[in-house]
């Protein structure tokens, strides 16, 4: 990774848009770099909750649906961490619902196993699929089962 491709993910860690706009002008394709961990700048914003840095990126061309090094998106790991607002703008976006990474895991079984209630209901509104099995074939309904969250079972059970 070079010096300046360190600088721009430091700027996205950050939150800082002014850089990140400023470093995107000058080389259009930091966009589609990815970080020691695999992580690309969308993936990276996401993470860190910079809605306003994420929608910038969405815009100047990032690919919503791209997988890291664990086959994880930037709506998978904002389903863990239970951002609704983010996951109503990826999807808004393009994001799909439906993409499960290296182990199987999709978005909605991540809000399940995160007992994220609101992040499950939009993920259902946007046609989640709950019939998804995780590789060890669990889907969200038996991940909810597994930690015995009512509420959240019986919205899967709906």
């Amino acid at each position: 990774m070079t010096e300046k491709e360190r600088f721009f993910f430091n700027a996205i860690r950050l939150g800082d848009l002014a850089i990140v706009e400023k470093e995107l002008a000058d080389k259009p394709n930091l966009i589609d770099v990815i970080d020691d961990r695999g992580s690309s700048p969308l993936i990276l914003a996401s993470y860190y909750d910079h809605i306003d840095l994420t929608q910038f990126l969405i815009q100047a061309g990032a690919p919503v649906n791209f997988k890291d090094a664990s086959g994880n998106t930037a709506l998978m790991g904002v389903c863990f961490k239970g951002v609704v607002e983010l996951a109503e703008l990826l999807i808004k976006e393009g994001a799909d619902v439906n993409i499960t990474n290296v182990m199987g895991t999709s978005a909605l079984i991540f809000a399940a196993m995160f007992n994220r209630k609101d992040m499950i209901e939009l993920l259902l509104e946007n046609k989640a699929d709950k019939t998804i099995q995780d590789a060890k074939g669990l889907t969200a309904l038996g991940h909810a089962e597994m930690k015995k969250a009512s509420e959240i079972i019986k919205l899967l059970q709906d």
